[in-house]
């Protein structure tokens, strides 16, 4: 038996036992919501609604509320100077559809139980596990470092010897520079 559903805009073809995002819905997790905008319900018997199907109900179960992974948007107008960039993150509810009830009475169950999962409290496990870890990491760094202290040893400094001179070879200047050199221009001022 499956129905479709309405919710957020959207429709949705559900079964019994199915786990669906959704546009964001305000319940709480682990709370309980019924769909009553149901368009059709099919099972020994199909109902159409017209537009809605009446006294069909959908039962669902709020398991996670979070929000999806980051979007980049990118706007640009070629030889307009105008670019615009930016990111997006969108809102959701995933549902574990528990139950579907057709208007003549007949229903279909689910045997899976749905799983609750609280993001926030996982974020803030992950952050404290991070934190921890860093601590641990840093009390190491300064154990392996922390050694007696010594007085410091003067250093013996050896001279500096003289560096040797290089003879240097004066090149003759190339054929190009000495023509250029000797070469004036001559400039006709014209009389009238």
């Amino acid at each position: 038996m499956y129905a479709i559903i309405k919710t957020g805009g959207k429709q949705y073809k559900v079964q019994a036992g199915d786990v669906l995002q959704v546009e964001k819905l305000d319940n709480d997790l682990g709370s309980e919501v019924t769909f009553a905008e149901i368009l059709m319900v099919s099972g020994d018997k199909t109902h159409v609604g017209s537009p809605l199907v009446k006294n069909a109900v959908v039962t669902a179960v709020v398991t996670k509320q979070a929000r999806t992974r980051k979007v980049f948007v990118f706007k640009k107008k070629r030889r307009q100077s105008y670019r615009r960039f930016g990111t997006h993150k969108q809102s959701f509810t995933e549902l574990f559809i528990k139950s579907i009830t057709s208007p003549d009475g007949q229903s279909t169950k689910s045997d899976a139980k749905p799983v609750v999962k609280d993001m926030e409290a996982i974020r803030n496990e992950r952050i404290q596990t991070k934190v921890a870890d860093s601590r641990a990491r840093a009390e190491a760094t300064i154990g392996k470092n922390a050694k007696p202290v010594a007085t410091p040893k003067a250093k013996k400094v050896a001279p500096k010897k003289a560096a040797a001179k290089k003879a240097t070879v004066k090149k003759a200047p190339s054929k190009r520079a000495a023509k250029k050199a000797t070469t004036v221009k001559k400039v006709a001022k014209k009389t009238k």
